[in-house]
Formats: structure tokens, C-alpha cells, sequence
């Protein structure tokens, strides 16, 4: 079945608010097996919602509409959707009881209202009609109802927009609705890469994505790391999950340990944390260019208490030279961003701290200070452990921020290369 989303709202088209609601909605009903082939963002505008919504029923067989169904003048979907289906808007009695229980509790508790202030206003009635023949569904977090309209083999779904009303209840009355109607169950994995740029990892699998039906592969980069979506659809998760596997063991095969994860909700800083503590190993930072941000990525980790002992920020020489001992003479000779320097950082880091990991960072995030033989974006990174030392030297594109952000990623990938290679 295909379902076509509108959002309502003149503040999402100017960019005032953003419109959460309508990847959360994509999510759910891919989860749900639903193909969604179209977005469409609406102001406040009768005509052109009409229009909208005569085209989505003519295309789609799920229509979900999320926001207007407010008091105000300007909110307008449920008006709209009525006289596109060519039916009567019509008072609920139950949810007119109901909107006046809420707000007369509001106006109750809320001691600061002047007495003067504290009635319903007429509008607020207008959340209390309903399109004819179609279903009332209580928003339990506000005032404005949803809907389910039914109209042939077409489904309706009225939504309120506030997502902390819309999402509790698409999660509790529209999704089992929706799962009745399933014909057929999408499955989906993640395969995560690093190490490898985007163009690179497609080319790799281009004639697997050429090729492609049922299971598609969907590649995409994401913050230096390129990930994989891989999706099946079938008639239960079990069937999903045979063709599924195949496409992931091919991915495997010819990545390797590009490959960190195929878990969707894994980070690359799980994976490193779960390798450490898996070996019991511990871990010191010493970064320069990163100012800290490597550390900050680590200790979101949960159990990161185990294994992180402590960092060096050591953004000067007179930092590098002070708690990590890098030698004056390598500063004067190779420069601050250097493979002997980022060596001896992490060496001294791993003397100052006892512990059995330590990872360096230093490099050149701009966007001045870069020459013509060390540009803005060199970086280099070394990682010593259990008397080995590893080091990369990484040229990165794009603003201050994303190098920094790129060289934590690199930092991180190193990290696990390193204990791989050495503890398997």
C-alpha cells in the first residue's frame, strides 16, 4: 500500500518549526511495510490544501494530514478534507464533553488566570465537530481530536501537529488501526563503514545496487562514516530476514573490517567502548586540534566509566611539551601537526597515565594557518598499545567543523583497527 503525507502549517514553511513529525511519521510507516513515494509541506491556504488532497487520494491509499486541526480561523484541515470528500462537518457531543472537561481543569488549576479571563472561548468549539461518518480519536495531551476517515478503499488520518500530542496517539490508536491493514512486512538493516569515502564504497557495490529488486540497498553518508540501509519486504519478518542475509554477507565479504557495526542503533563510540571493556583495556586521549570533542564523544557512551581513565587537551606546544613530553626538537623540526608529533603525544600520554590505550590527535582545522606543504584539513592520528604504534595521516575537506568532527571519527576507527589487529 502507498501513504502520502501532508503537513499543514504556514510556521513550517517559513522555517519557524521544524517538522519532526514528518520523519517520524516515514519511519513508522516503512516500518509498517508502506511504500511513501510523497511529502508535501501546505501553508494555511484552503485551495491549495484542496488541491493537495484531491491529488494524494488520487495516487496514494493512506492519506495522513498532521496540524490545523486547531481553534483558530487558520485551521483548516478538517473544513478542507469535508468538502473534498463532499461530506457535512457535524458536531461530536463526546468530544464537545470532553475539550470542556480538559480545559475547565486547566483554567482550575491555574491560579495566575484572572477570573475575569477564566472561560471558554466560542472558538475552541470548533474542535468539537467532525467530519461525518468518520472516526473520533481522544487526544489525550490537548484539545484538538484525530480522525480516521474512511472514503472507499481510501483511509484518512487526521493528526494534531504539537508532536507531543501527535505522537502518543498515532502510537496508540493510529498504528494498531494501520497494522490490520498491512500487506506485507519491510524489514530493514544497517550495515556502518569507516575508513572509506562514499564515492569509493558505492563503486564497490554498484553493480549489487544495479541490480537490485527486493532487497534494495540504499547507500549514504553520514558525519564521515558511510552507512548502508538494506530493506525486504515480505509477508512476515522471517521471510524478510532470508533475503536480508545474503545482501549483508555480500557487504561483509567485500568491506571487512571497514565494517564496525550492523546494528541501526549502534555509534562508532559503542563499538570502541565495548571493545575495550570487552578486553579490559583502558584508555587515555591526548588531542590538539579536537579540543576535547573526542573525549566528549566517548564519555556519552554508557560503561565509558570502565575503561576512560582521563584526556590531555594540549592545544599549544607549550601543552604538548608540558603534560605529554613531545621533545622541542621534534616541534622545531617536524611542527606541531606531524606523524613524529602526534607519536610522541601519544607515548606521553600513555607514560603520564598508566593506562593501556592511548589515541592522539593533531592537525590543521582552519580556517587559517594551513600552508601549501601542510594545508588546512591535515590531520594526523596515532594510537599506541601493547607496545605497538599505529598512525594515519588524513587530508579532510569542508569547515573547521566538520574536520574536527572527521578527525574524531578517524581517532575513533583507529582506535578499533588497532585493538582488532592486535587482540583479533
Amino acid at each position: 500500500m502507498t501513504v502520502e503525507l501532508i503537513s499543514i502549517g504556514t510556521e513550517l514553511l517559513l522555517g519557524n518549526i521544524i517538522n519532526t513529525n514528518a520523519a517520524y511519521l516515514s519511519q513508522k510507516c516503512a516500518q509498517l511495510g508502506f511504500s511513501m513515494y510523497h511529502q508535501i509541506t501546505i501553508g494555511d491556504n484552503e485551495a491549495r490544501l484542496h488541491e493537495a488532497i484531491n491529488t494524494a487520494l488520487q495516487r496514494s491509499d493512506i492519506l495522513i494530514l498532521t496540524g490545523g486541526l486547531g481553534p483558530t480561523s487558520d485551521d483548516i484541515t478538517k473544513e478542507t478534507l469535508a468538502k473534498a470528500l463532499h461530506r457535512e462537518v457535524i458536531m461530536d457531543e463526546h468530544s464537545r464533553e470532553r475539550i470542556k472537561l480538559y480545559l475547565h481543569r486547566i483554567v482550575t488549576d491555574n491560579k495566575s488566570i484572572p477570573t475575569g479571563l477564566a472561560k471558554i472561548t466560542e472558538n475552541n468549539w470548533k474542535q468539537a465537530l467532525k467530519i461525518e461518518d468518520s472516526i473520533v480519536i481522544d487526544n489525550e495531551y490537548g484539545t484538538a481530536p484525530g480522525y480516521i476517515v474512511e472514503d472507499g478503499d481510501k483511509i484518512i488520518l487526521l493528526l494534531p501537529g504539537p508532536p507531543f500530542e501527535m505522537i502518543p496517539m498515532f502510537e496508540n490508536d493510529m498504528l494498531p488501526y494501520l497494522i490490520k491493514r498491512q500487506d506485507k512486512v519491510l524489514v530493514t538493516r544497517m550495515v556502518k563503514t569507516c575508513g572509506i569515502g562514499e564515492s569509493t564504497a558505492e563503486t564497490m557495490i554498484i553493480d549489487l545496487i544495479e541490480s537490485q529488486s527486493n532487497p534494495t540497498i540504499a547507500p549514504y553518508a553520514k558525519g564521515g562514516e558511510v552507512h548502508f540501509r538494506i530493506t525486504a519486504g515480505a509477508n512476515n519478518e522471517e521471510e524478510a530476514e532470508l533475503l536480508l542475509n545474503p545482501i549483508i554477507n555480500e557487504l561483509k565479504s567485500r568491506f571487512g573490517d571497514n565494517i564496525f557495526t550492523i546494528n541501526e542503533n549502534e555509534t562508532l563510540e559503542e563499538v570502541v567502548v565495548n571493545l575495550l571493556n570487552k578486553h579490559k583495556l583502558t584508555l587515555v586521549t591526548a588531542e590538539s586540534c579536537t579540543g576535547g570533542l573526542l573525549s566528549g564523544r566517548i564519555v556519552n557512551v554508557p560503561g565509558a566509566s570502565e575503561t576512560f581513565m582521563e584526556g590531555f587537551i594540549t592545544y599549544s606546544n607549550n601543552a604538548k611539551r608540558k603534560y605529554l613530553q613531545v621533545s622541542p626538537h621534534t616541534l622545531e623540526t617536524y611542527g606541531a601537526v606531524s606523524e613524529q608529533t602526534a607519536i610522541e603525544m601519544a607515548s606521553g600520554a600513555l607514560k603520564a597515565s598508566g593506562c593501556d590505550v592511548s589515541v592522539a590527535v593533531t592537525g590543521i582545522a582552519g580556517p587559517g594557518g594551513g600552508t601549501v606543504e601542510k594545508p588546512v584539513g591535515l590531520v594526523y592520528i596515532s594510537c599506541h598499545l601493547d607496545g605497538k604504534s599505529f598512525v594515519i595521516e588524513r587530508h579532510f575537506k569542508g569547515n573547521r567543523e566538520k574536520i574536527r568532527e572527521h578527525s574524531v571519527i578517524a581517532a575513533l576507527d583507529l582506535i578499533r583497527r588497532s585493538i582488532i589487529e592486535i587482540y583479533g
